[in-house]
Order: C-alpha cells, then sequence, then structure tokens
C-alpha cells in the first residue's frame, strides 16, 4: 500500500495515497474569525472554498511551523451523513511516496485520538497512518461544512 509521509512534531505519519486528492503548496489562506484553533482557515481551489486543518493542533502539539516542504494535503472528507467534502490538511514537512506493506499493519493499541490509525515500523522508525474520515468532531464538522441552502 502507497502512503504519503509527512511529520506532525517530531513523528512520521502517513496517509493512504487513495485518500490524497492533491498535494499543493502552501497557499496563503484566509483566516476565520472565532473559528477553532485547528483551523488553519479557508483556501480557494478552482472557485470552491476549502477548509483547511492544522494537523499539528488536531494532534496536540504546537501550531505547525512552516518549512519549505510543509505542504497541504487535499483529501476527500466522508462524513457520517454520507456527503463528501474537499478538506486541506497542513501538513508539516511533507517526506513523500513510500510502500507500506499492508501485512505490517498493527493497530497500535492507544485510543488518544479517533483520527490515528494503524501503525507500522521501518528503519527510520514507526509510522502512525492518519484516518481522513476519523478528523474532524461533531461540532468542528458543523462549524466547517454547512447543509447547502434549499434553493427558493
Amino acid at each position: 500500500m502507497k502512503q504519503l509521509l509527512f511529520h506532525i512534531g517530531a513523528d512520521r505519519y502517513g496517509l493512504r495515497l487513495r485518500d490524497v486528492v492533491r498535494v499543493l503548496p502552501l497557499l496563503e489562506l484566509k483566516r476565520l474569525p472565532l473559528a477553532p484553533d485547528a483551523v488553519a482557515g479557508l483556501m480557494d481551489f478552482h472557485g470552491q472554498s476549502v477548509p483547511v486543518i492544522d494537523l499539528s493542533l488536531m494532534a496536540g502539539v504546537a501550531p505547525g511551523r512552516q518549512h519549505f516542504d510543509t505542504r497541504i494535503l487535499l483529501v476527500h472528507y466522508h462524513g457520517p451523513d454520507g456527503a463528501t467534502h474537499l478538506l486541506g490538511l497542513l501538513a508539516e514537512r511533507v517526506l513523500g511516496v513510500t510502500d507500506v506493506d499492508a501485512g505490517a499493519l498493527a493497530d497500535s493499541g492507544v485510543r488518544a485520538a479517533p483520527f490515528l490509525g494503524q501503525v507500522a515500523s521501518d528503519a527510520a522508525g514507526i509510522v502512525q497512518l492518519v484516518e481522513p474520515d476519523q478528523l474532524l468532531s461533531a461540532e468542528l464538522r458543523a462549524i466547517l461544512f454547512q447543509p447547502e441552502a434549499a434553493a427558493p
């Protein structure tokens, strides 16, 4: 299975490549007043307004620092209601794509954050999967993805 590797703080994480729509350079984001801290802002993606989440803040560490290799990972977020939305993930130090043997993935045994999934070990240490569909709490989802207004 192919994964896109990146850092949250000092630790390595991965997204299944099938979950990634696009990897974008760090763009200027529109700040959202009164939004929760983890919301880095909004970006314009081909005329569509897309919320961007700071993965470092979601993981409970210091805000992601901007590096040469900081990227916005655009993913499809599948809500529990079945709706699909574009969501940007601000990822510090994107490392690239690697192959991970699906058989090497194992349960971490820790349920600290619902969006942190299975782990695999390699020569550089442990990589933990991020599950995009588990990233947002009900409250944050309601703030970021308002239901479409009914046509008059």
